[in-house]
């Protein structure tokens, strides 16, 4: 497998820059995700990385090497596509043995190499169907076995999981992981999807118009947010996030709308000074009901909406003005219309600039 670094990348569309100054480097092995909207240019950089498009500006080397001006079949890359991109007339066996055949690969290692991909994919007993009689979660295992078979220095992933429904995309999901757990695999996997970011990764690109926003583990992009869009995209759900008035000598954080102080989180108190106007991001676990004999600072709510999903409890409630999402355990005593009392871990709270955006 092999290292990629990705160097002051720049791509342009006559006037409109679609990818600004994006800097990325993952060490051989890792699992690099592209996560942000759709049109934030993740799939133009992933394009970029295979040679499938020219960018403006910038390098990409591969194990040390630049690979500027390299066909894409001269970059060692497989690519697996959210379209399959399967012969029909082909049958799985064919498929994944295609590129091997138009190598000149000798039939009998040929045959090997489709054998051992196959069992590792379990889909030895599908060799011999077209890709009309397999399911999607079998096309997409073909499509992932004619990238595999080749034994590319990195593998890039688009969107690969989009076409499948929720059961599918969830085994998919463990499945790839698998893989690469097994095979020690470079990856780069776009998506929208931040649950597939943050489940896959070992580490995380979150884009949005053509800027990298953040790069880092999941747990830095989950518990240390650079900025609100960070904060807000990744998570389901969301990171709630509070207008606040640093007071009383930079010890308190007045909320606005809200009717509460709160103690400034020790994180964030060396950043800030008294009256600066900040947001306070509280992911909706870190809220609890309060207990009589808690030592946490409080928030007095009204309970709007009720969501059971399981595992979990999603209330949706007002403090004053402000809404606040909480994330609480099945079973908790909480009901529609009613007041309540949440307690509020400020262990991981996060500071926002009020006026930038971008985290203290």
């Amino acid at each position: 497998m092999a290292n990629l670094a990705i160097n002051h990348i720049n791509k342009r569309f006559g006037s409109l820059t679609v990818l600004k100054d994006i800097n990325i480097a993952i060490e051989d092995g890792e699992f690099l995700v592209l996560v942000g909207p759709s049109g934030c240019g993740k799939s133009t950089l992933l394009s970029i990385i295979a040679g499938l498009d020219d960018h403006t500006s910038g390098s990409i080397t591969i194990d040390g090497k630049s690979v500027q001006g390299l066909e894409p079949k001269e970059r060692d890359i497989a690519m697996v596509f959210q379209s399959y991109a399967l012969y029909p007339a082909m049958t799985v066996e064919q498929n994944i043995g295609f590129s091997l055949e138009m190598s000149k690969m000798p039939k009998p290692e040929r045959l090997e190499r489709v054998g051992k991909v196959a069992d590792l994919l379990q889909i030895r007993h599908l060799l011999k169907r077209r890709p009309g009689q397999l399911s999607g979660g079998q096309r997409q295992r073909v499509a992932m076995g004619r990238a595999l078979v080749r034994e590319p220095k990195i593998f890039l992933f688009d969107e690969p999981l989009s076409n499948l429904d929720a059961k599918l995309r969830v085994e998919m999901r463990t499945e790839i992981k698998k893989l690469h757990q097994r095979l020690g695999a470079t990856i780069v996997y776009v998506t929208h999807d931040q649950i597939e970011a943050m489940t896959m990764a070992t580490r995380i690109a979150v884009m949005k118009d053509g800027i990298l926003q953040q790069f880092g583990t999941p747990e830095d992009i989950y518990d240390r947010p650079a900025n609100v869009f960070v904060a807000t995209f990744m998570g389901s759900p969301p990171m709630n996030l509070l207008p606040a008035v640093v007071v009383d000598g930079s010890q308190n954080l007045s909320i606005r709308g809200a009717d509460a102080i709160l103690p400034l989180p020790s994180l964030a108190a060396a950043g800030v000074t008294e009256g600066k106007e900040v947001l306070l991001g509280l992911r909706p676990e870190w809220l609890s009901l309060a207990s009589a004999d808690t030592t946490n600072p409080t928030l007095d709510v009204y309970v709007e909406v009720v969501e059971p999903t399981g595992p979990d409890i999603f209330v949706a409630s007002k403090s004053g003005e402000r809404d606040i999402m909480a994330r609480l355990p099945t079973g908790s005593q909480i009901r529609v219309g009613e007041k309540a009392r949440f307690s509020v871990d400020l262990s991981k709270a996060v500071l926002f600039d009020a006026e930038t955006g971008a985290a203290i």
